[in-house]
């Protein structure tokens, strides 16, 4: 780093100089020959008060300010810094287009030279960063910043990171380097000035011993799949008496709890004894590692594979990151553990170098392309859930993710691809951590998706029986079925189309395949009338829609029910599935061709049509299986109005999948063990046990109560005193749930977390308790509208001291917010769902039909479980306590509020108006 570096930072009123904005702290680092040799910063008076919400962010007053000089007075010293310099900023064009403004104004010229972004800079020299904040990089690379957005603190340590991201390119291969700087040069700084620099400095050109260069991408070295220990020894002889477990527990310093040890004996004694076991582990029994010792042990006693399913990526990567390796400690004997997950999720290496050859790349896929080849140099997995890709540059994933192909073609990048090296890892695994979507693909395949295996363990069981449903059931989506069709694209388009066309063009047998023009027409013909398919359905969504309803909308699909828009939507998915037939015959064609040229370039495009083709099969057989599903299955179709060519979805979904898991899994395996926090509705596992098609004769079923003590530290409170949503407009109500909240905020101060039914009441309360401005101090946080995964919410939620998180649907559960983080926990109305929702209404007509009673039977167990769920967010540690406070009076005044009550850990309980809620709250907290 020969040139000179000044890394800047601003602190402003506002966002527009245009608009009056001024700066009040500005701040810069100069950086030479790779060390910081000066530091300036000046506070700046505005002339004008600093906004409240500035002051909140910056912790910066108009009394920090109304002593400082005025900009003019200190430009020219800015300019004397920036001369000769590259400019470098977090974010570089607020700052360069703030700073150029004053400069301009003050008399002095503006900035000309080199910019350096370290957004994009970390984008792709960390490509798995959670967050590319300021604050939580420095807390990754464990720098000091102790004074979040006040400029000078911020400036040096975006000083540091340049340095320290310097360093790190300076350690790559020349030859990702050089990809690097080509690609850089479609972004929006001028990094690919500071790449090329690097690049013709190296004058090593060898590859370090954990990298291998194949076909011209740069890999980590893989591992040689370490075959299983299958020797027995008396290490696996399982520890039975509780001196032994003690033991081996303790080794780790692990908290003991009879609750745990309770739960591994079950799980081995159901192995041992090839039967099927429901255990309900409440909250702080350590359920992952009280499945996971005894699978550990069976395993490797009986060299017998154990297939771990989980819903939710959050627990796989808990169980691989936490569980796993302490299990590793504490069994006396080596274990393998493997992950497989669907293979989309994983890259494919051929697709990704043809991907390189190609240019016009726009701005989101160049990223995303040197955040992969940085990725490629560190991963072992391939995995796509490691890379923090924008949306552009997950749609540039699903261009290079392994798909399977029906070539028989040899594949030059077999040895190295990610996807069957997991499936041999898979194969020799004593335990394989997998997702109940793929145990499922497993099952409708015969085994081909999945290594053999007869024991599995179903954590998140509660979702089992609707992850069924999804997968047993057909899913059309707008979004999906243009990408589809848009990566072969028009001619002109440049896509999969045109690589073949330019492929084949000048093959004797060209005219094997339709001309360049009538596969033109065909293509914008498919796409017209895919358009015109999702246009009727969403108008079929719209038919009867009260003119003040939610936008989002989703509506019951059958013959009988606007019976003209349903011919009107049959028709157009005729005609659209046999433009799809025709698009599928030319491309199959061109694809004959191209396999044809039997070269190592066309192996790529070939295999890139194979997917298509694919792709195209499945798009025609759910749109056949559609229309064609009858008695047994429910239809709907869903869209938001403000955004329908985003969320448009039609779905088919079996009403009951009891049978095809009893027969096709249940009867089938020899044990499985299917785990939850809740499976019970009032200490019964009836509800569970209907829902999965179990014969409670053949399994063995254990409810484990959490070892807290909830009766010293929770307390319940329910309010007497609120509307029922009925019986006032819906303003009325929200401005009423938005008023105690704050109170309640304040009360508690802060550390909420407010759980709602239905995501645009969510929404309103959101904007309304925001525009109030009676809680300016707190960070709120809401789910749809902050932005971010639950995940993402969750930490930013954990990172203030005075915060409320707003969360919907899967904000009930899967969450982690111990101790101090969340005090109080607000639930907003008893989580039925609503009696016309197409699936809870298909639900409920069998039950009736079965002369049962759809409310009891269903609706309410449904309810309970979800319920319990949420009730779960509060306590995650012994010494936890807090407050839930419940708005809905139906909780303890209906005859059925003893089923929610009943399901959950005996507790305080008081039923108060508001204002005593409020009250007993702050004396307790």
């Amino acid at each position: 780093m020969a040139k000179k570096y000044v890394v800047v930072d601003l602190e402003t009123t506002g966002n527009s100089p245009k608009k009056g904005d001024r700066i009040i702290q500005f701040a810069a680092v100069v950086i030479e020959n790779g060390k910081i040799v000066e530091e300036f910063s000046s506070f700046v008076n505005p002339l004008q008060p600093i906004p409240a919400f500035i002051e909140e962010l910056t912790g910066l007053r108009d009394s920090d300010v109304k002593d400082a000089p005025l900009f003019p007075e200190i430009a020219g010293k800015v300019s004397s810094l920036l001369k000769d310099a590259y400019f470098v900023a977090h974010n570089v064009l607020f700052d360069l287009g703030f700073l150029q403004e004053e400069l301009i104004m003050a008399g002095e010229e503006a900035f000309s030279g080199p910019v350096l972004d370290t957004v994009e800079l970390a984008r792709f020299m960390d490509p798995e960063a959670d967050s590319y904040k300021l604050a939580d990089l420095a807390e990754k690379e464990g720098l000091s910043h102790d004074r979040p957005h006040q400029a000078d603190s911020d400036a040096y340590v975006t000083a540091e990171l340049l340095l320290l991201y310097t360093d790190r390119i300076q350690r790559l291969p020349e030859k990702v380097l050089t990809k690097l700087a080509s690609l850089a040069e479609g972004l929006k700084s001028d990094l690919h000035l500071l790449l090329n620099k690097i690049a013709l400095s190296k004058s090593d050109t060898n590859l370090p011993d954990e990298l291998v260069s194949v076909n011209g991408i740069v890999l980590k070295k893989q591992q040689a799949t370490r075959k299983t220990d299958k020797e027995y020894s008396n290490h696996y002889i399982y520890p039975y008496s509780l001196e032994e477990k003690l033991a081996l527990i303790e080794k780790p310093q692990l908290e003991s709890r009879a609750g745990q040890f309770e739960m591994m004996d079950e799980v081995f004694h159901s192995f041992e004894n090839g039967t099927h076991a429901l255990i309900e582990a409440g909250t702080g029994i350590g359920k992952s590692l009280g499945y996971l010792l005894p699978a550990a042990y069976f395993a490797k006693r009986h060299i017998s594979r154990v297939v771990i399913s989980t819903h939710t990526i959050q627990l796989q990567e808990q169980l691989l990151v936490k569980e796993i390796p302490l299990l590793e400690q504490i069994v006396p004997f080596p274990i393998k553990t493997a992950l497989l997950k669907g293979r989309n999720n994983y890259i494919s290496l051929s697709k990704f170098a043809k991907s390189l050859e190609e240019e016009n790349d726009n701005y989101d896929t160049a990223l995303a392309k040197m955040q992969i080849l940085v990725w490629l140099t560190r991963t072992v997995n391939g995995d796509k859930d490691e890379l923090n890709l924008s949306s552009g540059g997950r749609l540039y994933w699903n261009t290079i993710r392994n798909e399977k192909d029906s070539l028989s073609v040899s594949n030059p990048w077999d040895e190295y691809d990610f996807y069957k090296r997991a499936k041999r890892n898979a194969a020799d695994a004593d335990l394989l951590i997998t997702n109940h979507a793929l145990i499922l693909s497993d099952l409708e395949t015969d085994g081909a998706v999945l290594p053999e295996y007869s024991y599995a363990v179903i954590d998140e069981g509660h979702h089992f029986e609707k992850a069924a449903g999804k997968h047993f059931g057909v899913r059309l989506d707008y979004l999906g079925t243009r990408l589809a069709i848009g990566q072969f694209g028009l001619f002109e388009q440049r896509q999969l189309f045109y690589k073949a066309e330019k492929a084949i063009r000048n093959l004797p047998h060209r005219d094997k395949v339709i001309s360049q023009a009538k596969l033109n027409e065909l293509v914008s013909g498919a796409i017209v009338e895919m358009d015109e398919f999702f246009r009727l359905a969403i108008a079929y969504t719209e038919k009867g829609r009260n003119r003040n309803s939610l936008k989002r909308l989703k509506a019951g699909l059958s013959e009988t029910r606007n019976k003209k828009e349903w011919e009107a939507l049959k028709h157009a998915a005729g005609r659209f599935s046999f433009f799809l037939k025709d698009l599928h015959s030319a491309a199959n064609a061109m694809m004959g061709l191209v396999k044809g040229l039997n070269s190592k370039d066309s192996f790529g495009l070939a295999s890139s049509l194979a997917a298509f083709l694919s792709e195209i099969d499945m798009l025609r057989n759910s749109i056949g299986a559609f229309f064609s599903s009858g008695e047994g299955f429910v239809k709907w179709i869903e869209t938001d109005l403000r955004a329908p060519q985003n969320t448009t979805e039609l779905i088919a979904m079996p009403v009951s999948v009891a049978n095809e898991i009893s027969e096709n899994f249940f009867m089938e395996k020899k044990s499985v063990v299917l785990t939850s926090a809740t499976l019970t509705v009032n200490k019964s596992f009836r509800f569970s046990l209907e829902g999965l098609g179990i014969d409670p004769k053949y399994v063995n079923l254990l409810s484990i109560p959490s070892p807290f003590d909830y009766k010293e530290n929770v307390k319940l409170f329910i309010t007497t005193d609120l509307p029922e949503i009925n019986s006032v407009p819906q303003e009325e109500y929200i401005a009423e749930i938005a008023g105690r909240i704050v109170s309640i905020c304040d009360a508690a101060k802060g550390r909420l977390l407010v759980l709602f039914t239905s995501h645009d009441m969510l929404k309103k309360t959101y904007e309304l308790v925001k525009e109030s401005g009676l809680l300016s101090e707190y960070a709120l946080i809401a789910q749809g509208i902050t932005g971010g995964s639950r995940s993402r919410l969750t930490r930013s939620f954990q990172k203030y001291e005075k915060a409320v998180l707003f969360g919907t649907n899967s904000f009930w559960e899967g969450i982690d917010i111990p101790g101090e983080g969340l005090s109080c926990l607000i639930v907003v109305r008893l989580p039925f769902s609503p009696p016309d929702e197409p699936y809870t209404k298909a639900k409920c007509e069998l039950i009736e039909r079965r002369g049962g009673r759809p409310f009891s039977e269903f609706s309410l167990p449904e309810a309970v479980l979800r319920f319990k769920q949420g009730f779960g967010r509060l306590i995650r540690t012994g010494t936890d306590r807090g407050a839930i406070v419940v708005f809905d009076k139906r909780l303890g005044e209906s005859s059925y509020g003893r089923a929610f009550l009943d399901s959950i850990p005996s507790v305080a309980i008081r039923k108060a108006d508001i204002d005593q809620v409020v009250e007993d709250i702050e004396n307790w907290l």
